[in-house]
């Protein structure tokens, strides 16, 4: 954290030990050893808060990207369908037309020929059968 030596720590102890007084430094300097262990954590603390909410924003920009992504081809899909719907209902009404035509043709081409007169029924034994019973 700071760019402290070992000749400073030595200074900083040092005027620690007059100012301070033998009896109370080593209560202080514990005191001041929790103090900047708990300023550490905290420190750390809010870094790794920090972190995980910049990656959360990430992950939200990418879930709203792939949302956006997905839509698009479900557009994309929708609209490729109703191309080919509409043009195989196209195809198959032009085949219908045709089919239809085409039987017009083979009608109009063949003429109409009458069925050829029947001969009356004539009894092959001309001669009256007599009456039963």
């Amino acid at each position: 954290m700071f760019d402290i030596g070992f000749s400073e720590l030595m200074v900083i102890a040092l005027v620690g030990l007059i100012v301070i007084g033998p009896e109370r430094l080593p209560k202080v300097a514990r005191t001041v050893g929790h103090l900047l262990g708990r300023l550490q954590r905290y420190v750390s603390d809010v870094k790794s808060d920090i972190s995980r909410e910049m990656q959360l924003e990430e992950l939200k920009k990418l879930q709203v990207q792939v949302q956006e992504q997905a839509r698009d081809l479900d557009r994309q899909i929708n609209d490729q369908m109703k191309t080919v719907e509409t043009e195989l209902n196209q195809s198959i009404l032009a085949s219908a037309e045709n089919a239809e035509k085409k039987d017009e043709s083979i009608e109009a081409a063949q003429p109409f020929v009458p069925p050829a007169p029947s001969a009356p029924a004539v009894p092959a034994d001309p001669t009256p059968k007599p009456p039963l019973g």
